[in-house]
């Protein structure tokens, strides 16, 4: 059962020795008789079609994609209603290891979501601003290789179809939300390689989707318009669509971004977002497909000295007057916070404003603003705060509650370790394990990824937790002060710039000045975000009391000297936790060094770490410099400031 990429990755040979030196008995053929066929092959254990069998894996009933695992003296059983539940529940059984075999409690369990989503951002032609995968930092794409398929590969696409399948993601899109000319007609000319593609996902229980352009009708259909409302661009997309799902009848559908960022939509015809992806819906409806289409719409060419415009604001504005307009089989996709994958934003407010609407929250498991996959940062436990965030209070669900999906931008890609740095792996398992479950907690969720990736002693896992498990705090703490956000480079967004966006039309500015910083988003004297929210969190971000620590220069401009309710000063919290960020990083190298690994592993992570610390040290200096010269203010330990 080992993977054909040689390192460490969740359920390695090892982790399947507890079914593969057993009696099997599979009731059905496919997959999950293959996978245990391969681990008692590895391990000596027997494929049995009768009689007595330590483990007994059978179809029964109708129903979701769960799983039941009885286990007592007579052996252990798993059952579910689906083949997609029988591979989950096969995949459990791995996870639980031995303990599997000893007699206890039933386990049933079904997912929290009917779908768990991974957005891949992958070109087919290396495009010359995006690459090969936009915002990738786990090597080319795992499907196309200057413009072709990789046909050669296929196997190792089964592979990772397989990893993903065991931690129970059933839904991919296979290429960029930024749909170029070459990406538009996987549709039409190169939908055979689609095709190709799905095989492997359909042996895992995954479907395979699609981002589209929506001016594909003028790209690809020689049409003088894609007006939504326009008959001839709906007889185009219902005979599109048909063909796509006539070749691939388990297709999962189609992913849009539509007036974001350049990319075409309805708006350019008076038309609503309703109508452009209720058109798609139509199209798709009589095929058993979806559309996806995403909130990430805002004017990226605003005038920055315009302190009425707040970007934040834009998805709630655009959306949530359309609640209701959209067709059953539309999910309106919402990034998890109002900005863009910020390590540290408020909870998007259009998650609890539209109850009317199927919604899915949108993480970013690839680190765009979060390290970019060179910085450890495990991202479980920012997801986990966002899954249990209660809009209306603790009276009120939570998120995970609200939402009707969730889904991930991927962060793998053909790199030898999947995703780049090797501590990446656990942010795509937890991703998946938290779209089953999100009341697990980050701890055990790491942990079992640290289990069946490395099978290791006490002081080992222990050495992985220290290094792992506040890593998305320990970057926050060197990166983004008090929920401030986006002081980076642009365009390629690694390393700090203060003030690199602040006079350009992007909307995301600090408004940092002499005399203080932050935005001011109240509604008595900003921009009104506050307010978006329902009680009681309108009331406690507009307070500049009540708001917390690590959002306050998210909702409010304040003056340096302003006392957190920590009792620092902003100015000293902005130093403080920058010098700490450095330490905690340097003590992190330092733990890794003395841990025992597989030498490939280790020699890549130590690499890493110290691209970290040069990176975080470089972060320290400009940041406390940069907010030195501007308040004239001192720090009181008199550290190194430039």
């Amino acid at each position: 059962m080992t993977n054909v990429i040689t390192h460490p990755a969740w359920l390695p040979a090892a982790a399947w020795r507890p079914i593969g030196t057993r009696r099997v008995r599979v009731d059905v053929p496919g997959t999950v008789r293959d996978e245990v066929e391969a681990a008692c092959a590895a391990h000596g254990g027997r494929l049995v079609t009768a009689g007595e069998a330590d483990l007994t894996l059978t179809l029964t009933g109708t129903g979701h994609d769960g799983y039941a695992i009885t286990r007592d003296d007579r052996g252990t059983t798993v059952t579910a209603a689906t083949h997609a539940g029988l591979v989950h529940g096969l995949f459990a059984t791995v996870r639980m290891g031995e303990s599997a075999f000893t007699p206890g409690p039933r386990v049933a369990s079904r997912p929290a979501f009917p779908r768990r989503m991974l957005d891949h951002w992958d070109n087919v032609d290396v495009h010359p601003v995006m690459g090969q995968v936009e915002r990738g930092y786990a090597g080319g794409s795992l499907f196309w290789s200057a413009g072709a398929l990789r046909t050669a590969d296929l196997p190792r696409i089964r592979d990772y179809a397989r990893l993903l399948a065991s931690v129970g993601i059933n839904a991919v899109a296979l290429n960029n939300v930024n749909v170029h000319a070459t990406e538009a007609r996987l549709l039409t000319d190169r939908l055979p390689e689609i095709e190709l593609l799905a095989e492997p996902f359909r042996r895992y229980g995954i479907r395979v989707h699609l981002a589209v352009s929506f001016a594909a009708p003028m790209l690809l259909g020689g049409l003088d318009t894609a007006d939504p409302l326009d008959p001839a661009v709906r007889s185009w997309w219902a005979l599109t669509l048909g063909e796509v799902c006539e070749r691939i009848p388990d297709f999962g559908g189609v992913l849009v971004k539509a007036d974001s960022e350049g990319q075409p939509g309805p708006f350019a015809y008076g038309r609503t977002h309703a109508d452009g992806a209720n058109m798609l819906a139509e199209a798709l409806a009589p095929h058993g497909a979806t559309v996806h289409w995403r909130a990430f719409v805002y004017d990226h060419r605003q005038d920055w000295r315009d302190r009425s415009t707040d970007r934040a604001r834009a998805a709630y504005d655009h959306f949530t007057p359309l609640d209701g307009a959209f067709a059953d089989t539309v999910t309106v996709q919402v990034k998890h916070g109002p900005m863009d994958f910020q390590p540290r934003e408020p909870v998007s407010p259009v998650l609890a404003a539209m109850p009317r609407t199927r919604l899915a929250l949108e993480v970013q498991a690839t680190q765009e603003y979060t390290g970019q996959q060179k910085h450890v940062c495990y991202l479980a436990p920012m997801w986990s705060e966002i899954l249990r965030f209660r809009p209306r209070g603790d009276d009120g669900p939570p998120i995970a509650g609200t939402v009707g999906e969730l889904v991930a931008v991927a962060n793998t890609g053909d790199d030898p370790f999947w995703t780049g740095h090797p501590l990446a792996q656990a942010n795509l398992y937890a991703f998946g394990r938290l779209a089953w479950d999100p009341s697990l907690t980050p701890a055990e969720i790491l942990d079992e990824w640290i289990t069946l990736t490395f099978d290791p002693d006490d002081g080992t896992r222990a050495g992985l937790h220290d290094v792992m498990d506040d890593s998305w705090r320990t970057y926050e703490s060197y990166t983004a002060p008090l929920g401030v956000g986006f002081m980076v480079r642009p365009g390629h967004h690694y390393g700090p710039d203060v003030d690199g966006y602040e006079y350009t039309p992007w909307g995301t500015y600090h408004f940092a000045d002499r005399d203080g910083v932050g935005v001011d988003r109240t509604v008595a004297t900003g921009t009104g975000f506050a307010g978006l929210y329902p009680y009681p969190w309108n009331g406690v971000y507009e307070s500049l009391t009540d708001c917390p620590d690590e959002l306050l220069l998210f909702l409010h401009h304040v003056p340096y000297t302003h006392v957190l309710r920590s009792g620092r000063t902003v100015i000293q919290h902005i130093y403080d936790t920058h010098f700490d960020g450095v330490t905690r990083v340097e003590a992190a190298r330092e733990r890794w060094r003395r841990l025992a690994l597989d030498p490939d592993v280790h020699a890549r992570v130590a690499a890493l770490l110290d691209e970290q610390v040069r990176s975080a040290i470089e972060w320290r200096d400009q940041i406390n410099t940069y907010f030195f010269r501007k308040s004239g203010i001192g720090d009181t330990h008199g550290r190194m400031i430039y």
